[in-house]
């Protein structure tokens, strides 16, 4: 590890103390990330130092929950990089079509606005009744904004916006019900979903899938976390099966980097080597 630095001793222990009090295992992310979050979160907090926070952390379960969510990073939006979907439209719809029933992982959910526009995606490609997708987070909080499907309504007129840009084909207002400051997607969205925690950095496979999607979590993470991870996605997919990362993620580099062939490089999609 090297001589640590005094700040950086004191998020050490701070990470290592929420691992070992709570199990939440943060030793892996990349460290100039999490020195910027967590010291925003001693501002929000009015916290005056790292060590004081840990104090708080170690005795107080809410504290805690609240510095997870300020650790982890939920920016999302529906249809989000929507070049992404429109690749997805083109080079995996046909090949997810040729199956009677598939499963897709989301990993690292968040709030699920992302899971939402692949639901829409696969109804509009008439898909959506063979499949099964589940969505996992390793963050409870978030989970629950995800399953219920209620998104601020002044964000519609963005997500309508990023829609159309990824293919859309109908009219995006068909999909939720406007309600007083809040829209609220239509429930048929959520009947193939299962949401559920799953840990990325602590837990193991737990089905076989034809499509992996995480975007944008890896790059949270140290190379070691990025093969651990890379490990358990090579060995939840079947054979050609298809793997989504984010536009700055990438399988290079790893010694998985052979184990996959482009199917849309730009867009980082890539399918399972036999």
């Amino acid at each position: 590890m090297g001589i640590l630095k005094p700040d950086e001793v004191d998020i050490h222990l701070l990470i290592e103390g929420l691992y070992h009090r709570y199990g939440y295992d943060f030793r892996n992310y990349a460290k100039a990330s999490l020195k910027r979050r967590i010291h925003s979160f001693l501002k929000a907090e009015q916290l005056s130092s790292v060590p004081e926070l840990q104090a708080q952390m170690l005795r107080d379960r809410a504290c805690a929950d609240r510095l997870l969510l300020g650790l982890t990073v939920n920016t999302t939006a529906m249809f989000r990089d929507p070049s992404f979907y429109v690749a997805f439209r083109q080079q995996v719809v046909p090949l997810l079509r040729t199956y009677p029933f598939f499963r897709i992982w989301h990993a690292g959910c968040s709030t699920g606005q992302e899971v939402y526009s692949m639901a829409i995606l696969l109804q509009e490609e008439g898909l959506y009744h063979r499949c099964r997708i589940y969505a996992t987070d390793a963050n409870d909080r978030v989970l629950q904004t995800a399953r219920q499907g209620i998104y601020p309504y002044k964000q519609m007129q963005e997500y309508t916006q990023l829609y159309l840009k990824a293919g859309g084909r109908r009219t995006f207002s068909e999909y939720y019900t406007a309600h007083y400051n809040n829209a609220i997607l239509r429930p048929f969205l959520r009947e193939r979903i299962v949401f559920g925690e799953h840990n990325l950095v602590t837990d193991g496979s737990f089905n076989e899938f034809n499509v992996i999607i995480c975007r944008n979590v890896l790059i949270y993470f140290n190379q070691t976390l990025q093969n651990q991870v890379h490990e358990l996605f090579y060995n939840s997919l079947c054979k050609f099966g298809i793997l989504g990362l984010g536009k700055q993620e990438t399988i290079r580099f790893t010694k998985y980097e052979t184990a996959y062939e482009d199917l849309a490089k730009a867009e980082k999609l890539y399918r399972r080597r036999n």
